[in-house]
């Protein structure tokens, strides 16, 4: 139950906070933000793969 609470919660966080963004996106400087953009896949498969192997040392 409580995985369903946190689904529908981030469902309706994102369809409000997205057209927030989008709205005032000039004005909080995101087009600044979007050359970051490109490292967070690298990042995100870093730390997939730290995880990875730290799972297989202590389990």
């Amino acid at each position: 139950m409580n995985v369903v609470i946190l689904l529908v919660s981030l469902v309706i966080a994102l369809v409000v906070l997205i057209p927030l963004l989008e709205k005032y996106q000039q004005r909080l400087g995101l087009d600044k933000m979007q050359k970051y953009a490109k490292y967070v896949l690298p990042l995100l498969m870093v730390t997939l793969i730290i995880k990875l192997i730290y799972v297989l040392v202590v389990g």
